[in-house]
């Protein structure tokens, strides 16, 4: 006699939909009927949306296959599982950089090394390959580094201390071929950081004070073998001259090289997905709703730059913004200028002062690039490439993203040194755009295809208005993280939370975050490390320190691999799940008989060090608090 099924599927459907997720594949294990109803695409589409507490106006992510496995990816893809620690900084750990290939990283540390760490062994384990103290230079610490395009130099970025305890920044350039140090440039303020622009030039950063309240930022080009070149060939070229307002000035410089039609890893724009998403729904099939089957300088700089160094002289210990460097208050760019003025000069004469800067700066700045604003002004497919940097116009904390536009024929040191700008009446540069934030900035970092930049800040109060430049207004002990299309020059969906800092308005100190295809990350002053799903917009992982963790990084070439670093001055390594899972996997278990979904298998035995938001991976998985 043929026996049918006991329970129709539509009812056995209805009993999965109120279970979760691992007691849907264990009762899956059952027969061949729940199996099949245990894959099943609407009852997964619900477990996932339930599950991650993910609002139902959100597509699912577009490169996904099912929902089934894009619940599986955001479980067992995540990097939080810690598999080693690295000890070797013996004080706190402030910048992390992956080489373009991800067979190396750089690590900065107040310990005044930049060192150098090989990804590529055998066993799996992270070892050290070099490292290089720049105390023989007269360095305080290291701060940030960035490899070239083509993984042949590392540009590392630090304090100098000058005479009387002054401090400013420079730039080192050294070759990975044989560690040798090419050369040194001087970096001011030491926040600018600076960057490659390509394989050979790199930006630095200098400030002029022209006032008490008013200064001048210049952008210099440098050749990165400015020691080997022959003495008739130009190896620092001016790029940019802008002009500072209200004691503000122009740090974290990054480069975005942006193409006019691109290929996003990812489009952010959930209107547009979801619009195109209903268009194909009613074009495959209307009547079942319910089915996800989904397929340096010239003379005059120069005299500028030596009346400085004598000013310098009489400034003990300026600081230059917000660097991971811990430095007190008074850090932000000349800020110890403009409070030995103010004790000079009255309200009324600085007022004034601003107001003729404000005129100066209306007759003589270029006229922004029209091509930036209005895209129907540029060639159509043009390739551009972006300068990126925190500037303000209100106060002296960073506020705004200042986007100016670097030209094909400004990209070599070739030709005149200063460009034909300077015999121009116009010798300020204007910004192309200015994106407001609306509190203080802590951080930037670039999606990998350039689309997106993720700015972390920690927000003002709504409706605050700033009467003194010198007293911005308190900010949130919450960290947003603004997410801006560089394409459109505006800012996508709401942001990212879930991170904290705590120190006030003065003290504020460098974030550094990073991104990857599918996710961020970013350090926060609460002892962890946090991971979000850039389609999904959530918190899928917290990741512990015993102290503030200033930076993360994701390798270029796997991004289930994750680097942590922290004032505990240790590195710590996370890998997925999956990873790990798959590294301790002898060949005969590579690929397991059992039914079970391998990944959820995690769930039950714990076996790994590692946690995800918070907890270890035995104890099963919640998101924290805030989360979304």
């Amino acid at each position: 006699m043929d026996w049918g099924p006991v329970l129709p599927d539509c009812l056995v459907l209805e009993i999965f939909l109120h279970l979760p997720h691992d007691a849907v594949l264990r009762a899956g294990l059952t027969c061949r009927q729940w199996q099949a109803v245990s894959r099943d695409e609407f009852l997964w589409r619900e477990l996932f949306y339930r599950y991650y507490r993910i609002p139902r106006s959100v597509p699912r992510h577009p490169s996904a296959v099912s929902w089934y496995r894009e619940f599986k990816r955001l479980y067992d893809c995540i990097p939080c599982v810690e598999v080693q620690t690295l000890r070797e900084h013996s004080d706190q750990v402030l910048h992390l950089a992956f080489s373009h290939r991800g067979h190396r990283f750089s690590s900065c540390s107040k310990d005044c090394t930049v060192k150098l760490w090989d990804t590529e062994r055998q066993d799996g384990n992270i070892s050290l390959v070099h490292s290089t103290s720049m105390r023989q230079f007269n360095w305080g610490y290291t701060q940030f580094s960035q490899f070239n395009p083509d993984d042949t130099l590392l540009l590392v970025s630090g304090v100098y201390l000058g005479p009387h305890h002054s401090s400013s920044g420079e730039i080192a350039v050294i070759s990975l071929e044989n560690y040798t140090l090419l050369s040194r440039v001087r970096n001011k303020p030491y926040d600018v950081f600076g960057c490659w622009l390509n394989e050979t030039h790199l930006i630095s950063g200098n400030l002029h004070w022209i006032g008490n309240m008013t200064s001048c930022s210049v952008l210099w080009l440098n050749k990165a073998f400015q020691d080997i070149e022959s003495e008739n060939v130009n190896v620092v070229k001016r790029l940019f001259k802008i002009q500072n307002f209200n004691a503000s000035t122009i740090r974290t410089v990054m480069v975005a090289h942006c193409r006019r039609h691109d290929s996003p890893d990812l489009l952010l724009d959930y209107e547009a997905q979801s619009q195109a998403r209903r268009q194909r729904a009613e074009q495959d099939n209307q009547n079942h709703p319910l089915l996800f089957d989904l397929a340096a300088s010239d003379s005059e700089e120069e005299e500028e730059e030596e009346a400085e160094n004598e000013d310098q002289c009489e400034m003990d210990e300026r600081s230059r913004g917000y660097s991971s460097a811990r430095i007190p208050p008074l850090t932000i760019s000349g800020l110890d200028h403009v409070i030995h003025s103010r004790k000079h000069v009255g309200a009324r004469e600085l007022q004034i002062e601003t107001q003729v800067a404000q005129m100066m700066g209306r007759a003589y700045t270029k006229a922004p690039d029209a091509s930036l604003i209005d895209p129907s002004e540029s060639a159509e497919g043009e390739d551009k490439t972006y300068l990126l940097f925190t500037t303000g116009s209100l106060t002296y904390s960073p506020h705004q993203i200042g986007i100016k536009r670097i030209k094909p024929d400004q990209m070599t040191t070739s030709g005149p040194v200063l460009g034909e700008e300077r015999s121009s009446e116009e010798f300020f540069d204007s910004l192309d755009h200015v994106i407001d934030i609306h509190g203080h900035i802590i951080g930037m970092g670039l999606s990998p295809d350039h689309r997106y930049l993720y700015v972390n800040s920690r927000a003002w109060p709504k409706g605050c208005v700033i009467s003194d430049p010198m007293s911005p207004p308190p900010i949130a002990e919450e960290i947003d993280m603004h997410v801006i299309d560089l394409k459109s020059l505006r800012e996508e969906r709401r942001s990212l939370r879930a991170h904290r800092a705590f120190t006030p308005n003065d003290e504020c100190f460098f974030i550094f975050l990073d991104v990857s295809r599918d996710f961020v990350a970013s350090g926060a002053e609460d002892k962890h490390g946090y991971i979000w799903d850039r389609h999904y917009n959530i918190c899928l992982a917290r990741l512990a320190h015993d102290d503030v963790v200033n930076s993360v990084a994701f390798s270029p070439a796997d991004q289930e691999l994750l680097l942590s670093a922290s004032d505990d001055s240790t590195i710590k390594v996370w890998r997925s799940p999956r990873m790990v899972r798959l590294a301790h996997a002898s060949p005969r278990q590579l690929r397991p008989r059992s039914l079970l979904p391998s990944w959820l298998l995690r769930h039950k035995n714990g076996a790994f060090a590692g946690g995800v938001n918070g907890k270890a991976a035995g104890e099963g998985w919640k998101r924290p608090p805030d989360g979304k």
